[in-house]
């Protein structure tokens, strides 16, 4: 396959002036940079406020004291290395540690420190452990990039899990069909992996991460028709990000754009307070509005996107946020609350659930499962080498 050359040293992104390229290096000591040429590709140099740009190229933001490692405490799901169980039915495998591209948002930037390994090589004791719990139904590779994984390996988990009768859906999350969506068209044993184990009865997702309608390109739409045409069904999620897709119209044409390629839209997210994401926060009634005039302007078809957050209860829905209330549903709950609703006062500035006041005593903090796994938010602000 002809694949996009990498880059990891931002002083060869020479369309970035001098003297910028040294103030960035420093926040690539904190919060890792990896990019590669295609995508680098997409971004127009001439315009500053390119949100391409801005989804890969870091800024200085990114210093500011500003949220935790683990905003969202996944470091309380481990039941074993590598393997979450936070909701009944699904279980998350983390196997990958890399990215095709750094996106600078990431809620996960944690994983890319050298001193947190929450992402395994060895899955073993994360199947052991889904093959003896009958609840778990589907299954989501993660980490990192699931699809940065070789076939081989991707192969030999897919595989496993197929063994195991009660996993009906496998999930792979990733942003490869717009980072590097040769990697999927042009690996025809991808293909036949996808078209051997994604059945009528057991389906392989893909849970792909467009935030940005101009990362669909031909390319990108070629990668969405291979993995059609083998059998998987793609889906597409994103946060709401001040400056990169806070206009209701760049979300419509989103929501369209995936509509007419077959890639369902799937949730709008909040961003979540993750150390160095300042830059990205917008406010929930702002993300609100954005969301309800985006649909406005799509069919019933992009109507389906959810606005949700990814809290550390569980995926809270927002309903509708009206003269100074927030109104709220657990669409996936950790303490088995599923559906339970909820009417805050929803303060102008606040940006997350737990700005809104009330919300504190409407969960329950959870303890690790695993009293092993090091939370990165115990861990230093910068890095060990």
């Amino acid at each position: 396959m002809a694949q996009p050359k990498y880059i990891t040293d931002i002083d060869k992104i020479t369309e970035i002036p001098e003297q910028e390229r040294s103030k960035l290096k420093a926040i690539t000591e904190k919060f890792v940079f990896r990019v590669n040429d295609y995508y680098l590709n997409l971004i127009d140099w001439s315009d500053p406020s390119d949100p391409i740009k801005k989804l890969i190229i870091p800024n200085e933001g990114e210093l500011s004291e500003y949220g935790r490692w683990d905003a969202s405490d996944e470091d309380t799901n481990y039941v074993v290395p590598g393997c979450q169980h936070k909701y009944k039915t699904t279980a998350l495998l983390l196997v990958s540690e890399v990215c095709g591209a750094y996106c600078r948002y990431c809620f996960r930037k944690r994983l890319f420190r050298n001193d947190v390994n929450e992402a395994v090589a060895n899955v073993d004791p994360g199947l052991a452990y889904i093959e003896n719990h009958p609840e778990i139904n589907n299954v989501l590779l993660t980490g990192g990039d699931s699809l940065i994984l070789a076939t081989s390996k991707l192969r030999k988990i897919i595989e496993r899990l197929r063994e195991i009768d009660h996993v009906k859906i496998i999930r792979l999350g990733s942003k490869i069909p717009v980072f590097n969506p040769m990697r999927i068209y042009e690996d025809e044993a991808l293909l036949e992996l996808i078209r051997t184990y994604s059945t009528v009865d057991k389906r392989i997702y893909v849970m792909a991460h467009i935030n940005h309608p101009r990362e669909i390109t031909k390319e990108a739409k070629r990668a969405f028709e291979a993995l059609h045409n083998a059998g998987a069904i793609v889906v597409n999620q994103t946060p709401v990000l001040k400056g990169i897709n806070d206009d209701p119209f760049v979300l419509a044409e989103l929501l369209d754009k995936l509509s007419w390629a077959g890639v369902t839209p799937y949730y709008f997210f909040i961003n979540r307070p993750v150390a160095g994401n300042r830059e990205f926060v917008l406010p929930l009634e702002r993300v609100y509005r954005l969301v309800e005039s985006a649909k406005s302007l799509t069919s019933g078809l992009g109507k389906r996107v959810r606005l949700s957050m990814s809290h550390t209860s569980g995926k809270i829905e927002i309903l509708a946020i009206e003269g100074g209330k927030a109104y709220l549903k657990y669409h996936q709950s950790r303490d088995n609350e599923y559906g339970k609703f909820m009417v805050l006062d929803c303060p102008a500035d606040a940006a997350w659930f737990d700005d809104l006041p009330g919300s504190e005593y409407l969960w329950n903090r959870p303890k690790k499962i695993a009293a092993d796994v090091i939370s990165a938010n115990d861990l230093p602000d910068l890095p060990l080498h």
